[in-house]
């Protein structure tokens, strides 16, 4: 490690800056922000960098440094572009023992800025100690995206508490321990919110309490998307993360699942056609007792839980209990695959509204208000109708939809063996059963699936055909498969 990571206080203390031009502004503007002291000295000062410490109370000097300008200075910066003013200025520094900072020369540097994540009073600075500038202001970004801007409240809400917490427990681990409960749990979820009031309310109420071992647990109904785990929400990842247990679907990719906390319990509970390792009501009691045990309940399910997914039913479960929650919505199906497909679900041309159906009703049947759905101009996205393709598509027909409508099965959507079937509603029934595309797979019906062929951008539309040589499956008005 050549840099040992400090965080300088900086507060009314007096800070000397050399240079004037836009490099010098950026480290103007954190100096300001530490609440520092600061002179700028140059010859020129940009005036941008003027009206800065006119509007924050710093001082500038229009003229030629001078060592002088270093006395009763805590630290010194430099921002030129003269290498021989750099060298004077380290050699000064040196002699004061100053810490001194020179843009763009580490060797002339005893101390480095970071890349700053700022959540205040939570800072996290990233260091390549120069090597690579970079490369840290990239970690900086992703950190960026990782951490809420709700952290900065939520650190300055346990620092308002700090006092009553430390008269409140006596021992450190007990301390330790109450603030592991409370800064992972329901405070810290309503102070992401931005709901502060119920944040302080809810953190008093465990001060109260005084057991620091009590968690009252939560349940979080995550949708984990199509299975890309890119397409996963900075909430969804953030839950995740934290749970002490996880329910998942047999949707849920195993990527996915790889971005869960490391030790958490992982239970399947899958459902699938015939073959359900868990029951609904089982399900909707695990949730229940897991988080009648304090623990963080992460549901995770495949799409949004609130399309097709029966959250909405285990959420009704829970609340005679009074066990908290929060829903995160996930990338629906729908979107993710027609996307991934290059079909647009609307399009001024073809369709200016889209339905969402289910291909298969609680008594597996297709009883649909098909009258409804063909109407013209619209694209009807059939989730779990893979099983009744034959029916749908007839009666569709029977109800007037024309019988060359194209329709588009995407199988495995977003998944690195995404599959996309294309032809019409009078075809796509015998094209499937040749090409048996595999679920999970959605079934898109409208004129927006003729522009899959130009559109299309993810995998190469593969499938396997009968002579197990791969193939693009299309068709003709024949209605035969071709090759």
């Amino acid at each position: 490690m050549e840099y040992l990571p400090l965080f300088f206080r900086l507060k009314d203390q007096p800070v000397l800056l050399v240079g004037g031009g836009q490099i010098a502004m950026r480290k103007a503007k954190l100096l300001l922000r530490a609440g520092a002291r600061l002179t700028v000295v140059a010859r020129d000062v940009c005036a941008q960098l003027t009206e800065m410490l006119d509007v924050q109370g710093g001082q500038q000097i229009i003229g030629e440094y001078h060592a002088a300008l270093l006395d009763g200075c805590v630290l010194v910066v430099a921002a030129t572009d003269d290498e021989a003013l750099h060298e004077r200025i380290h050699y000064d520094a040196v002699q004061r023992q100053l810490p001194v900072n020179v843009v763009d020369s580490p060797a002339l540097c005893t101390f480095v800025f970071p890349a700053i994540v700022d959540r205040s009073p939570i800072v996290i600075g990233i260091s390549s100690g120069g090597a690579s500038p970079v490369l840290a202001r990239m970690l900086r970004a992703r950190l960026e995206t990782l951490i809420p801007n709700g952290y900065s409240q939520l650190g300055a809400l346990a620092g308002r508490f700090r006092d009553q917490v430390k008269a409140r427990f006596s021992g450190v681990n007990q301390r330790r321990k109450f603030w592991e409960s409370a800064l992972q749990g329901q405070v810290a979820e309503q102070a992401f919110a931005g709901r502060m009031a119920a944040a302080e309310k809810l953190l008093q109420s465990k001060l109260d309490e005084g057991d620091p071992e009590h968690q009252v647990g939560e349940v979080y109904l995550v949708g984990a998307g199509p299975g890309d785990p890119e397409l996963l929400t900075f909430k969804a990842l953030r839950l995740m993360q934290q749970a002490d247990v996880v329910l998942y679907d047999a949707l849920v990719s195993e990527a996915v699942l790889e971005l869960c906390r490391r030790d958490a319990d992982m239970v399947y509970v899958g459902k699938q056609r015939d073959n359900h390792a868990v029951p609904q009501d089982g399900i909707n009691e695990l949730l229940v007792q897991y988080a009648l045990q304090g623990k963080r309940v992460c549901r995770l399910k495949g799409g949004d839980p609130f399309i097709f997914g029966r959250g909405a039913e285990e959420l009704q479960s829970l609340k005679p209990h009074g066990i908290p929650f929060q829903v995160v919505p996930g990338v629906t199906a729908a979107s993710a695959c027609a996307t991934y497909a290059g079909i647009p679900l609307t399009h001024r041309e073809h369709a200016q509204s889209v339905k969402f159906v289910t291909g298969q009703l609680k008594n597996r049947t297709t009883d649909l208000n098909f009258a409804e759905l063909v109407h013209p101009n619209q694209t009807i996205v059939f989730y779990m109708g893979l099983h009744t393709l034959p029916e749908l598509s007839g009666k569709l027909v029977a109800h007037g939809k024309p019988g060359s409508t194209p329709v588009a099965i995407v199988s495995r959507g977003t998944a690195a063996d995404q599959k996309v079937l294309t032809g019409t509603l009078d075809t796509i029934a015998e094209l499937q059963r040749q090409a048996q595309l595999p679920a999970p797979a959605l079934i898109i019906v409208g004129e927006v699936v003729s522009m899959h062929e130009s559109l299309s951008w993810f995998g190469d539309d593969l499938v396997e055909g009968k002579n197990h040589t791969l193939m693009k499956v299309h068709h003709d008005p024949s209605g035969d498969v071709q090759g």
